[in-house]
């Protein structure tokens, strides 16, 4: 029984001192300070940013020795002053942080990342609470969103195009950011059947550029000569990669792709009226239709037939003239048959058939109710089915005009201009588009060697669809994409300055080149072409400006 008792006292000892030892170790709870990160929700890249990093001691335990730990988001650049993992130690903190005390502390930098990608934060407190050995920490972490990258990168190459045919196309990239942008580089992701043979500037290893600094309003382009093989009606798709060196990581700023298809039928038709591949028409002429089959292909064709249906409101159907073809009024349709055609009873490779038909358009007088300016020409053979359309007096129009004195931006500087002083202007790009089927419309202009951006853009929405050349000096609006380009007008206006020099005294100089508009036909596959005056310091569509104001004084 003394043994027992014995032993029994020894485990209470032991058991109390376990306690007391447990109690010591863990009555400070590390909730009892208040450890927080405020900062933006949302950010562009490379916007500078603040973090406030806050604590607070809520409790009545002096904590002693402490070392607070800020670390930036990975990929992100410190400002001038803080470093990737930055400590703040007790020549700052103090010795002690008592009871009630609070202290904030500001971290600036700058993130960089693609649209959507999560930036985190994260800060950790450590200290020992009075009377204790152990060493305590408290974090927290806060993150950003990257919610836009204020870069436009594009590609710029045709829609179409021939299996084994040599083609050019661009890259075009334009920076908006405040910040300037250095350690650039770009990465391309070819199809399967692609061959590169050059590029200016030299890529690296055919897949990668370096980009030089760009500041904000500068870009560039980068020119691609290549081929590509592929089968009849595949998608080639390109992928790009605009990205930034930061820590031997490079990290993707925008990323774009875009697709090709392969064109090159067997069976190849085309249309020519009145002996001219893209026509516009006039209302009251009379319309020559010749169509063209020929075939691209290694086996001959058979006994085929032929079938032109004609769509539009001024076409005169009781005009239409055809040898060998069968009009159907019913749906205004013109049907050859191989039994009278030759070339549709026996198409050799190689060789070429035509078959062709006359008929008038309506005059302007009888068809002041029309709203279709179109003419459309779907022409079916076995295995193949194209449409054509021809306008009928209809434009794609673009205006470009210049002023000092507008309600976009507000304007500065002396009019009339004087020698090396800075004075801006607002140039706006008009489209008055009547070619619902136009696709890839660009409109490029160059600047004057002493006129430059300002980086204002309006609207907000077609910011990102202005790419600038700082070598070329061209400015492309890429307007492809925009919806409201179809049967509407659709506007841009963009700010420059420009600084005159001493031999344009008493000369009114250039503000911008004159602009030209390109798009494709979807249809026909032609390229459409408008060109605008260029703007002049005299201003014709500003009516507060005139030669006097603009010429250059000393």
């Amino acid at each position: 029984m003394k043994k027992i008792s014995i032993f029994l006292c020894l485990l209470i000892i032991i058991l109390l001192i376990t306690g007391w030892w447990y109690w010591q170790k863990n009555y400070y709870s590390k909730e009892i300070l208040k450890l927080e990160i405020l900062g933006p929700d949302e950010a562009e890249t490379s916007q500078e940013i603040e973090y406030t990093v806050r604590y607070k001691n809520n409790g009545n335990i002096r904590l002693d020795d402490p070392l607070l730990i800020f670390e930036f988001p990975e990929y992100s650049i410190p400002s001038e002053g803080f470093s990737k993992r930055h400590e703040i130690g007790t020549d700052k903190l103090g010795d002690s942080i008592y009871p009630g005390e609070e202290k904030s502390f500001v971290f600036k930098g700058r993130l960089f990342g693609k649209e959507g990608d999560v930036k985190k934060a994260r800060v950790v407190l450590s200290y020992k609470p009075k009377d204790l050995k152990t060493r305590y920490e408290s974090e927290t972490s806060f993150t950003t969103v990257i919610k836009k990258t204020p870069i436009t990168f594009d590609f710029d190459f045709p829609s179409k195009i021939e299996s084994g045919k040599n083609f050019k196309f661009y890259l075009n990239y334009f920076s908006n950011s405040d910040y300037p942008l250095s350690n650039l580089g770009i990465k391309i992701n070819y199809p399967d059947g692609f061959e590169f043979i050059s590029s200016n500037p030299k890529s690296i290893d055919k897949i990668h550029w370096d980009i030089p600094i760009l500041n904000k309003t500068e870009g560039g382009r980068i020119e691609i000569n290549a081929k590509i093989s592929g089968e009849v009606k595949e998608q080639k798709i390109f992928r790009a990669y605009l990205g930034v060196w930061v820590e031997d990581q490079f990290i993707i700023l925008k990323e774009i792709s875009k697709g090709i298809e392969i064109s090159k039928p067997n069976l190849l038709v085309f249309q020519r009226i009145n002996n001219q591949n893209n026509y516009i028409a006039s209302p009251g002429e009379l319309l020559h239709y010749e169509i063209f089959f020929r075939n691209m292909g290694d086996e001959p064709f058979n006994e085929l037939f032929l079938v032109s249906k004609l769509e539009g409101d001024f076409f005169d159907f009781s005009t239409l003239r055809t040898q060998f073809g069968q009009f159907n009024k019913e749906d205004n349709s013109i049907l050859w048959d191989w039994r009278d055609v030759d070339d549709l009873y026996l198409l050799e490779p190689g060789e070429e058939g035509k078959v062709e038909f006359w008929i008038k358009i309506k005059d302007i007088k009888e068809t002041n109710q029309f709203k279709n300016f179109t003419l459309r020409n779907t022409v079916s053979l076995p295995q193949i089915k194209e449409i054509f359309e021809t306008k009928v007096s209809s434009k794609l129009v673009l205006h470009q005009k210049g002023y000092y004195y507008d309600e976009i931006f507000g304007n500065s500087g002396p009019l009339p201009l004087k020698v090396n002083e800075k004075t801006t202007y607002t140039i706006v790009w008009e489209i008055k588009n009547y070619l619902p089927n136009v696709e890839n419309i660009k409109v490029r202009a160059t600047l004057p060697s002493n006129v430059f951006l300002t980086g204002k853009i309006w609207p907000e929405s077609e910011r990102d669809k202005i790419t600038f050349d700082s070598a070329s000096k061209e400015i492309v609006w890429s307007v492809s994409n925009n919806p409201e380009i179809k049967n509407k007008s659709i506007s841009i206006a963009f700010q420059v300055y420009i600084i005159p020099k001493e031999d344009q005294i008493n000369q009114i100089p250039v503000i911008i080149n004159e602009a030209k508009l390109t798009g494709e036909d979807q249809f026909t596959g032609t390229l459409i072409e408008s060109i605008a005056s260029a703007i002049t310091a005299d201003l014709p569509d500003d009516l507060q400006v005139n030669a006097d104001t603009g010429k250059v004084i000393q």
